[in-house]
Parts: structure tokens; sequence; C-alpha cells
């Protein structure tokens, strides 16, 4: 190449969000793009940086194969005033409780990281304040830790937080890993 110009590449990275439906939310997601970006990598979002016409579990499974880590926020869509789990149970060992002022996020948040585990991307979860931790969004369930944030606190404040630096640079560098070994030849022994 010559001219000393050096085209930038970013690294694909499967960005999965529900829609946002406060503006909270989408200064949340404009805010972590701009830092993704700033790292060198190229977030892509089905229906909002990329578009397909094929069933949206093929057209993600597609898009996820073009990239080398997944990062999921869950955002708040439902909200429960109260509600009560295991209602009726008559099961021994299993009781019902209630769930007060607690919101669910879209199924998506859950699926998308499933998609992701099964493909082998490394993945980073992370949660809205109040969101039940149901599914993958329990503590452990995909093997990294599962951050908590809250969209009423600026976004700068948390991706600028240690806890942030720290998470986001482990997920880094095995997204690096995966970039790295995409390149490797396939090894017959």
């Amino acid at each position: 190449m010559s001219g000393g110009h050096r085209p930038t590449f970013k690294t694909s990275i499967f960005l999965s969000y529900p829609k946002p439906c406060m503006n909270q939310q989408q200064r949340f997601i404009d805010r972590l793009c701009d830092h993704l970006d700033n790292r060198g990598f190229a977030p892509r979002t089905l229906g909002v940086t990329d578009y397909d016409m094929d069933a949206p579990l093929k057209a993600i499974r597609r898009l996820m194969r073009e990239s080398n880590g997944l990062i999921t926020v869950a955002f708040r869509r439902t909200y429960v005033e109260h509600a009560v789990a295991n209602h009726r149970t008559d099961l021994t060992g299993r009781t019902s409780y209630d769930l007060r002022d607690v919101w669910f996020t879209s199924p998506w948040s859950h699926i998308e990281p499933a998609m992701a585990y099964q493909l082998g991307l490394p993945i980073l979860i992370l949660k809205e304040s109040k969101v039940v931790a149901d599914g993958l969004l329990e503590r452990g369930v995909v093997g990294t830790y599962l951050p908590e944030f809250n969209v009423e606190d600026p976004a700068e404040e948390y991706l600028e937080s240690p806890e942030w630096r720290q998470l986001i640079g482990q997920w880094e560098g095995q997204v690096r890993q995966v970039v790295d070994r995409k390149g490797n030849p396939p090894q017959l022994y």
C-alpha cells in the first residue's frame, strides 16, 4: 500500500438491545455506540445498521457469524406493578412469591445472547436496573459478570467507571482473540 494511508479497520460486533422506549435509553445506546466506535468496534444491529429480508432468526444468525462478539443491553420494556410468580403452585418445595415494581426486558435480550453463546462468541450483557434477573440475565449463566446500570445516571458516568473499564477490557481481549483465531487456517491434527 502506498501513500502512507491505512484503511481504518473496525472490528464487527453484534449490539443487541430492545428498541428504546425512553429518551434516556436512546441516549445510553448512542453513547455506548460512540464509545465502542472510539475503541475500534463497529456495532451492528439488525434493523438499525443492517437489514435483511429473511426471517429474523436466520438474519440474526447471519449477522452474528460476521461478528466477533456480542453486547446485549437489557432495557426495561414491560412494567409490572404487582404479579405473583408460581401462582397456585401445588408442588412440594415450590412456593409462590410476589413481584412488585419490576420490569421485564424483551425476549430478544435472551434469544440473541443464547445464539451468540452457541456460536462461541464473547458475550457481555448489561442489565438496566429493576429488570428481573431471569433466564440469561441471571448472574453467571453465560459465565460473565452481569453489570447493572441506571439510565437516569449519565451514560458517561457508567462508561467511565472502573467497573465498565474492567469489563470492557476483558471482553475486548476475548473479541480480539476471536478475530485472531478466525484468521488461522483449520488444523487437521
